[in-house]
């Protein structure tokens, strides 16, 4: 919270909280010099303070953590296959150069925290390029975002608890036990607390990773020819579509879209100049992870790699690899829940100090919101036949705009200093320009690719039904 000076509440305001004396209970209304009015805006100062507290606890090193859950999850597993249909060479220049540009404009949104301090969330940096329309458009894109990104963990859920359980029960039960602890897993208010889950989260997409990759070189090791007769690639493979060539592009893409919460983890930093560690560390442990992870097992499975990759590791092992990679999948979906939530209660309680979230109501209210976030979510994922392609087209129309150019536009607009020509600026000119290009080609080429990805699967019929009981993978 940016706003650290509390003033007394409006009479409209006055009132609305039922405070306990529990500060002193030896204080009436009618002790000296404190009035029952003076005393209930004395505990709301306390309440506030408590809050400001609480909201501004995160260093560096727990923001690294947190942006870490945000960005690497299970979809890490799907980059294999975008080496597997662009190629050795081209999934890695495309994995570790689109990492190091996330890194730069990820920059570029801290730099515009740090010169207004007052942007709390994505939406607020819009208003200063937009006004209210900017504020509307991109607070609606990002909450869309990020509750359907809640919908794709429950559905991922589903998916793990299915393949671990020989697909027990209906797949509709599995995700709505997925999006029950997605909601319980949200409720920690303070991204400070999440970060304690997040050494979770880490260890957890790290040893499902090397299971998959000890798993499926083992198994290439055995098989008649060993190594060597792995049919990977250097190059693109035959035939292939531009569809396909930009639904592998836009899969790496995503993976790097860490900015889109960048404003909402800093605004609780209690030193955020500091943020520039966080997102260096960041993007080089994604390069490194996305680009090892893709090459390696691409190299030992070859162009039938699945995704996520670990189907690839044989039925026992993919068990024991979705049973690791639970957590991830839920803690990391979870903070989507906490991000959106924290939006949409700064913006309601603006003016209240419930936007705290430390007294019983302002929790009850808080638990709720998510509650209904996470039903929303789950309706979307359940109700829609080709929801993993609606993802992709809400990622195209918005992650290409926060990951990209958004941040390019901040500097244009924002944080440009003389004339864009000037030497100081000719880096940042080459870049922001490089990001609007990268970020304008995946708006259009990656939302053109999902539609036809959506027409081919109907025409194939592989289109799964709503609310279906059947397996999702």
């Amino acid at each position: 919270m940016s706003d650290t000076s509390i003033t007394s509440p409006s009479d409209s305001e006055k009132g609305r909280y039922d405070v306990k004396k529990t500060a002193n209970p030896n204080l009436s209304d009618e002790s000296p010099g404190e009035t029952g009015e003076e005393f209930r805006e004395d505990a709301e100062r306390a309440i506030a303070e408590a809050g400001e507290h609480k909201f501004n606890r995160l260093g560096w090193k727990r923001l690294t953590v947190v942006l870490i859950v945000e960005a690497i999850a299970l979809g890490s597993l799907s980059l294999p296959s975008a080496f597997a249909t662009l190629g050795m060479v081209a999934g890695t220049i495309c994995s570790v150069g689109l990492g190091l540009l996330a890194i730069y404009t990820s920059d570029l949104v801290g730099m515009v925290k740090i010169k207004f301090p007052e942007v709390a969330h994505y939406a607020d940096a819009a208003r200063l390029v937009a006004g209210k329309f900017g504020y509307e458009l991109v607070g609606a894109m990002f909450a869309l975002q990020l509750v359907l990104l809640i919908g794709s963990h429950c559905l991922t859920g589903a998916i793990a608890l299915l393949n671990i359980s020989n697909n027990a029960i209906c797949s509709v039960g599995f995700a709505a036990i997925s999006a029950i602890i997605l909601w319980l897993l949200a409720l920690p208010p303070s991204f400070t607390e999440l970060a304690i889950l997040g050494y979770i989260d880490f260890a957890s997409i790290i040893i499902a990773i090397g299971i998959t990759m000890i798993a499926t070189g083992i198994k290439a090791g055995n098989a008649d020819g060993g190594l060597s007769s792995v049919p990977w690639s250097a190059w693109p493979k035959e035939d292939l579509t531009f569809v396909d060539a930009f639904i592998a592009i836009t899969n790496i893409v995503f993976a790097y879209s860490f900015s889109i919460c960048q404003f909402s983890f800093m605004d609780e930093m209690h030193t955020p100049k500091d943020y520039k560690k966080s997102i260096w560390a960041l993007g080089l442990i994604e390069i490194a992870i996305y680009t090892i992870t893709g090459a390696v097992i691409y190299a030992f499975v070859g162009p039938d790699v699945k995704s996520p990759a670990l189907l690839s590791a044989g039925p026992l092992i993919s068990k024991v690899a979705f049973g690791i990679g639970l957590p991830v999948i839920f803690i990391s979906g979870s903070i989507n829940g906490t991000v959106v939530g924290r939006f949409i209660f700064s913006r309601v309680f603006k003016n209240s100090i419930i936007r705290y979230i430390n007294t019983p109501k302002a929790y009850a209210i808080w638990a709720s919101l998510l509650a209904v976030l996470t039903i929303i979510a789950w309706v979307i994922a359940e109700a829609i036949p080709f929801f993993s392609d609606l993802l992709s087209i809400s990622s195209s129309l918005f992650i290409s705009g926060f990951t990209y150019y958004f941040p390019a536009i901040f500097w244009f607009m924002l944080l440009r200093e003389g004339s864009i020509f000037e030497r100081k600026n000719l880096v940042h000119l080459i870049l922001s320009s490089i990001s609007m290009i990268v970020g304008l080609v995946v708006l259009v080429a990656g939302t053109y690719a999902s539609a036809v990805d959506i027409k081919n699967q109907y025409r194939n019929g592989s289109v799964r039904g709503p609310f279906t009981c059947a397996p999702l993978a």
